[in-house]
């Protein structure tokens, strides 16, 4: 009985020789991050993440060795915010919604938004609170000048997060038939006013 190497080697478009490993840890972080918006921690299963990855749990523990390791990544943000602030001070705001609507229209979801699911995970959801704290909030504050830039750099996210929870979570129905650049000339400049530049 092979179910687990039977469909990698029955694989019409593997191409031939190893699996790109690069790509296939992307896929599994994807699937982790994918499940972890929607379940707790706790009721996530190795198998889960592989289906939805499309490998098989050996190839999980070979990329991620257990299931705490996977989702330390999974709760970082570090891969994310680099894009996230990837921009001028002055033009920041623009960038930012630009960015969170476009990952919800090209990859279905923004990696922001899982911060919206911290009371989901109990212990873990501390982890990825303290994690969203440093590795956004206080990024981003430690970029902006003049008094109060950590409360500025919150209310900057709390208005992004707001945009994405009603675009993504709760789909609000005019904000998804609205075009990302005429949403971005609206919204942007709330961002803005919290970062004091633009």
């Amino acid at each position: 009985m092979t179910p687990v190497t039977t469909p990698r080697t029955a694989e019409p478009s593997a191409p031939p020789g190893r699996r790109d490993a690069r790509t296939t840890r992307a896929e599994i972080l994807r699937a982790a991050r994918y499940l972890l918006a929607r379940h707790a921690h706790a009721d996530i299963t190795l198998k889960a993440v592989a289906d939805r990855a499309g490998v098989s749990p050996p190839l999980i523990l070979k990329y991620f060795g257990n299931k705490d390791t996977l989702f330390s990544q999974v709760m970082s943000f570090e891969a994310d915010v680099g894009a996230l602030l990837d921009a001028p001070l002055a033009e920041l705001g623009g960038h930012m919604v630009r960015h969170l609507l476009l990952g919800q229209t090209e990859r279905g979801a923004d990696p922001l938004l899982r911060i919206v699911f911290a009371p989901l995970q109990g212990e873990q959801g501390d982890i990825l609170r303290a994690n969203f704290r440093s590795q956004v909030v206080d990024r981003l504050a430690a970029r902006l000048t003049g008094p109060d830039a950590g409360l500025r750099a919150e209310l900057s996210v709390g208005t992004l997060l707001g945009l994405g929870v009603i675009y993504g979570i709760a789909r609000g129905a005019h904000v998804r038939a609205t075009e990302v650049e005429e949403i971005v000339d609206r919204y942007a400049p709330a961002v803005q006013a919290q970062l004091g530049e633009g």
